[in-house]
């Protein structure tokens, strides 16, 4: 009873409107983000989901060396540059600054992208 009190009062925003959930944010450039972590998250997140994607498609064509790896990387954060610059136009400034979103769970990404990478370059073109 108490959560479901707890819910409705979180969903209504000072402005009259209704809490969009995380995930509707996401491709809504109108979203309006109340907490710092939550768009944190966000960001986290999209760069798990391309480091995904860019591995099994690294690993099908089978990219090798540093180009390759090069080329994940301007990819990676280009995206996401790209997305919190242009599509959700975020105060860079509010978050650390440009510099801090973009590194915002690099490392991490791309440690998944060379394991997706490796599997699927070596299930596909090792013999």
């Amino acid at each position: 009873m108490t959560t479901n009190l707890k819910r409705k009062e979180e969903s209504h925003l000072q402005n009259g409107g209704v809490k969009l959930p995380t995930w509707s944010k996401v491709f809504n450039s109108t979203a309006v983000w109340e907490e710092k972590d939550e768009f944190l998250d966000v960001i986290y997140w999209l760069r798990q989901i391309i480091a995904i994607i860019l591995g099994v498609i690294w690993g099908v064509a089978p990219l090798k060396g540093f180009l390759a790896i090069a080329i994940f990387c301007i990819i990676n954060a280009g995206i996401l540059y790209v997305y919190f610059s242009s599509f959700q136009q975020v105060d860079e400034e509010e978050y650390g600054g440009t510099w801090e979103l973009t590194k915002e769970g690099f490392m991490t990404s791309f440690a998944l992208f060379m394991v997706v990478w490796i599997i699927f370059y070596t299930a596909l073109h090792f013999e």
